[in-house]
């Protein structure tokens, strides 16, 4: 097919190499417009928009897509379809209704559970037992087309926001080059039941709440690892955790049980794996605890 691609994250460039993989030709990508980032804080091209030009497909960045201008010159293309991954701007309806086929979105959940910014995230914690890929079929509704095709991948007492994303990205690459091989793409309308939305994280929710069970904290943690990442402080410093444990022990919550970095909660325990103290790199348990050792007894801030 000739098709054109949207998307500006990593989670999209997994599609992106499987439609080129696939012998599509991708007549144009859109991404999110450069924007600043690192110490020099020099305008950084998308992860999307650098795979693109290094594999010599032209890119377009425009900041919107509501003027009748970029929606004629998207009409020019005179696309078979839009596949979208994680784009970031919404598509009025002139662009929804350009490509022959439409658009086609792939999503990071299994909706109509989690519409919206931070799927992979909210499922992991609301201590939800599995996630998945929806390939939908696009509309003016936020995430509310029909669905193309599913899979599923389950969350385990280890699944991490990284580990999830890493996953769904290469499921829903997989998933959409099988929908854009069929014949006659068929389509299902969502469950009218079950629809929740996943609102973009806050950094203001990302300090650990110990009073909370050990279940709840593990979920909330890895929810948010690597980024934002969940922090608690002590003895006046922040420490990220990116990797825990439930463990068994009782206490008052936020107190440090043992000196393997076990800590209190509402109900149980968690054991830290993986830190981050402010200005340092993640490191495991071990080595954090000879640069920064945390006594038995000792009191989150």
């Amino acid at each position: 097919m000739r098709l054109v691609f949207m998307g500006t994250p990593d989670f999209a460039v997994e599609t992106l190499k499987a439609l080129v993989a696939a012998g599509h030709e991708i007549a144009c990508v859109y991404s999110q417009p450069p924007r600043p980032a690192g110490r020099g804080m020099a305008e950084r091209p998308s992860p999307v928009h650098a795979f693109a030009a290094a594999q010599g497909i032209a890119v377009r960045t425009p900041t919107s897509l509501k003027s009748a201008d970029e929606q004629a010159r998207f009409a020019a293309l005179e696309a078979d379809a839009a596949v979208v991954v994680a784009y970031g701007l919404l598509l009025p309806k002139p662009v929804l209704d350009a490509p022959r086929l439409g658009c086609f979105n792939v999503h990071a959940s299994l909706l109509p559970r989690w519409r919206g910014a931070a799927p992979i995230q909210r499922a992991i914690m609301s201590g939800d037992k599995d996630s998945g890929v929806t390939i939908m079929r696009m509309e003016e509704g936020l995430d509310t087309g029909p669905m193309c095709k599913v899979g599923r991948i389950a969350i385990t007492p280890a699944t991490t926001a990284q580990s999830l994303h890493d996953a769904l990205a290469a499921l829903g690459a997989r998933l959409m080059v099988e929908v854009l091989a069929q014949e006659n793409i068929t389509a299902t309308p969502q469950p009218a039941e079950g629809v929740t939305y996943a609102r973009k994280i806050d950094k203001a929710e990302a300090r650990i709440d110990f009073t909370k069970g050990a279940d709840e904290v593990r979920n909330h943690i890895h929810g948010l690892s690597p980024f934002p990442g969940a922090w608690f402080a002590v003895n006046g410093t922040r420490i990220k955790v990116l990797l825990c444990e439930v463990t068994a022990g009782e206490g008052r919550p936020g107190t440090f049980l043992d000196d393997d970095l076990a800590i209190a909660c509402g109900s149980g325990a968690v054991r830290l794996l993986r830190l981050q103290r402010e200005g340092k790199g993640a490191m495991n348990a071990t080595d954090f605890r000879r640069g920064f050792p945390i006594a038995n007894g000792a009191k989150v801030d």
